[in-house]
């Protein structure tokens, strides 16, 4: 079964908590859960799968207003890749193709979800973990999380795919010296190079993921969605048309921005629809 046919195949029961990725709703937001403490999250094709799942699911569902992105580990939110399982599943071109398109398709399943989606970054970020991050809207991180892709100790290469998330974040140079060193970094290095948004202190790091939940999820969804969308959209070199510029406007004909603006009059507190 190739790729395509394996991802539509159906759905992975994901509330499952023993499996090594599981989805949590609660209200208006959600969690994506690496869960795999004793290998420190290190990613396996079937946990590509299982976030593929999870976040295309997420992403259809209209109600939703946040998705944190985080792990049951204190020590690791991924190391990347499991190199354990290489020998069987990208042990030579064609399998790393195929593995390649399954993880590409994840990351861009994230990348293309009109749902905010922070990521709450604890300890090792490294690698696909990063690329992973990277691919989320905001990144919080813990001030002992380490950072990097020391990939060329394998190797390897980061494909064109898992390359241009990161360039939107930081400099070419800055990936270059990543790749071309190897070197794991610290928090406030990984800050300075814009990789993450904000570093906590570790006893810290869960409340200030609450409240980005709390005040993300308290604004009119329609518009975060929209913002979302222009932002990326922007990312695209190419000139914005005409009935894109008119979407702009669209917002004006919401009952959101009705109930936004007479709540701000009124000096009360708006109870947003999404509609």
């Amino acid at each position: 079964m190739d790729i395509s046919s394996a991802l539509s195949a159906g759905s992975f029961p994901l509330d499952d908590r023993n499996e090594p990725v599981y989805l949590e709703r609660d209200g208006h937001t959600a969690a994506i859960v690496l869960n795999r403490p004793d290998k420190l999250n290190a990613i396996t094709r079937h946990m590509w799968m299982r976030l593929y799942q999870a976040i295309t699911t997420s992403s259809a569902d209209t109600s939703l207003r946040c998705i944190v992105l985080r792990s049951t580990s204190p020590k690791a939110f991924s190391p990347g890749c499991d190199i354990h399982e290489f020998s069987v599943c990208r042990a030579n071109k064609a399998q790393a193709r195929e593995y390649g398109e399954l993880m590409h398709r994840t990351l861009e399943a994230f990348e293309n979800c009109p749902v905010p989606v922070i990521a709450e970054i604890r300890g090792l970020c490294v690698g696909a973990g990063l690329e992973l991050a990277a691919v989320c809207d905001i990144r919080l991180c813990c001030e002992s999380s380490r950072f990097g892709a020391p990939i060329k100790n394998l190797g390897l290469v980061m494909a064109y795919p898992e390359l241009k998330p990161l360039l939107r974040l930081t400099s070419p140079d800055v990936i270059m010296e990543i790749l071309l060193e190897g070197r794991i970094f610290n928090a406030r290095e990984a800050l300075e190079r814009h990789l993450v948004t904000r570093v906590l202190p570790d006893e810290k790091l869960a409340d200030a993921v609450r409240q980005s939940v709390s005040d993300i999820a308290s604004g009119a969804p329609l518009a975060t969605r929209w913002h979302k969308r222009f932002i990326r959209r922007l990312a695209d070199p190419s000139p914005v048309t005409p009935q894109e510029y008119d979407e702009c406007f669209d917002c004006f004909d919401t009952t959101d921005y009705s109930k936004g603006y007479h709540a701000f009059i009124n000096r009360s507190l708006p109870d947003f629809e999404g509609k």
